[in-house]
């Protein structure tokens, strides 16, 4: 059995863990096992979970302090002698992966699951650190082909050297269930309501305040409109205010974080995701698999989709009004014909049955290519 070092950074609720959970759920464990990097001030690390599936959680210092937390990689590494380590921080890759290649660890794996955005001032050390991505790392790995070239360049994607795993679901937990609808819908008061649906950290990468004003412009149209919100971040505070300076307080049903998701997903009628960036959204597939149609803006690749028709993709130009009518339109004249969409997610590759199966034997290949060089 092989142990992989999986470099988490902070695993808080969101895409990232998500997608790490999905695969470590579904990778055949006999055969791999992970053990799992994670800054020390994470929020959302699923320790019941991970230790019952056979895996192991190391707390570091967080990237923040970088030189303990490099200082606390190697030593890991050395101690567990560590084949292979994988690494799902994009740019940030570059100095767990200089602390493996320091610690011996053969197979280094650089995964980049999200982009950049000129506007969002979180993104300066993610830009500085671009030109170095590919530093100190033995394989190249994206979440999808935008992820790819937008961190190791265009040449090194359209040579094959950076290994496309998709953003992955439960298929199964993510089905459209019209009883489970019914009683969430009833649960929450909203039978008769058009609900548009948020799950996202809000941040300004997610551009929650956006998401505000577009909401505001869909009451004028629909006033029986309700916002259903889940998830937490910096911009919690400055969202409540601006729900409150509209006057839509009553119409916003804000849930915080939450570990229950599939309920919800059945509960909307819409999907919104207005970010300034993303790789591949993990709920933007939930969604569609639930049988939603999604607004992306067009700052989202269009590989996101993995129902064609039910993927929508907006300008973010052309402002909150216009996404409202948009939204409006789209979803009322979907509504009457939703269906469960999860055989579709399938055959587009988002299974995580299938892509964890796909995901050992990759290690497993690159074990024996390495076994042959020595």
């Amino acid at each position: 059995m092989i142990r992989v070092a999986a470099i988490m950074g902070k695993m808080s609720s969101g895409g990232k863990k998500s997608l790490v959970m999905e695969y470590y759920r579904h990778i055949n464990r006999e055969e791999i096992q992970f053990d799992f990097l994670c800054d020390a001030d994470s929020n959302s690390i699923p320790f019941d979970e991970i230790e019952r599936l056979g895996g192991r959680v190391y707390l570091i210092p967080p990237y923040q302090k970088i030189f303990a937390n490099m200082a606390e990689i190697r030593r890991i590494c050395r101690e567990n002698r560590y084949p292979i380590m994988h690494g799902y921080n994009s740019t940030m890759n570059v100095f767990c992966m200089l602390a493996g290649k320091q610690a011996g660890v053969p197979i280094r794996i650089n995964e980049s699951i999200s982009m950049g955005h000129r506007d969002d001032k979180k993104n300066i050390l993610k830009n500085l650190l671009k030109p170095f991505s590919k530093c100190f790392s033995t394989h190249y790995m994206a979440n999808g082909e935008a992820c790819g070239i937008w961190q190791f360049g265009e040449k090194t994607y359209k040579d094959g050297k950076v290994k496309v795993f998709k953003t992955i679901i439960d298929v199964e937990q993510n089905q459209f269930d019209p009883e489970l609808r019914r009683e969430t819908r009833q649960a929450y008061g909203i039978e008769d309501n058009l609900v548009i649906g948020h799950i996202a950290r809000l941040t300004a990468q997610k551009n929650t305040l956006f998401l505000i004003d577009i909401f505001a412009e869909i009451v004028k149209i629909a006033p029986h409109a309700r916002l259903l919100l889940i998830g937490d971040g910096d911009l919690r505070e400055a969202m409540l205010r601006r729900i409150d300076e509209y006057g839509i307080k009553d119409k916003v049903i804000y849930l915080g974080r939450r570990e229950d998701i599939p309920q919800f997903y059945n509960a909307m009628d819409c999907f919104l995701l207005p970010s300034l960036y993303e790789g591949l959204p993990v709920v933007g597939v939930e969604a569609e698999c639930c049988g939603l149609p999604v607004f992306f803006s067009t700052e989202i690749p269009e590989e996101s989709t993995a129902c064609k028709d039910l993927g929508f993709f907006l300008d973010l130009s052309q402002g909150a009004q216009q996404w409202a009518r948009c939204i409006v339109e789209k979803t009322n004249a979907l509504k009457e014909t939703r269906r469960d969409r999860s055989e579709d997610v399938k055959k587009a590759g988002f299974d995580s049955k299938s892509e964890g199966i796909a995901l050992a034997q990759y290690y497993l290949d690159l074990l024996k290519k390495e076994s042959h060089k020595s």
